[in-house]
């Protein structure tokens, strides 16, 4: 099994990453490979809104089309067993990093009906 963790927070040991470690160990005592990744380490943006992922017959189709520093992440993430996301809130919602990354991850799958 591997377990993939998303640390939503620009600070790399406070509140949300300790939390994020625990439940990385707790998953590592049972077997699982994991990975912690600092969102704020990665040099990305948000969703362009480019539909690149959804183009039918294209080569993205389903996955994002934007080439950055988030691209081999979403890579890794085909593979991962389970994803953990963690973040601070920021005025009522997650960080703006956990929010870019939840665009890029999750509008490629949306279908429009």
């Amino acid at each position: 099994m591997k377990v993939i963790a998303f640390n939503g927070s620009p600070r790399k040991t406070w509140n949300t990453a300790t939390l994020l470690q625990k439940a990385l160990q707790g998953a590592a005592s049972q077997g699982a490979t994991t990975k912690l990744v600092h969102l704020y380490d990665l040099d990305f943006k948000g969703c362009k809104s480019c539909f690149g992922c959804k183009t039918k017959g294209g080569k993205n189709y389903g996955k994002c089309a934007i080439k950055d520093g988030l691209t081999p992440i979403l890579k890794e993430i085909e593979t991962a067993d389970a994803l953990i996301l963690g973040s601070p809130i920021y005025f009522w919602t997650v960080s703006g990093e956990m929010k870019s990354f939840m665009e890029r991850l999750m509008f490629p799958l949306y279908r429009y009906a």
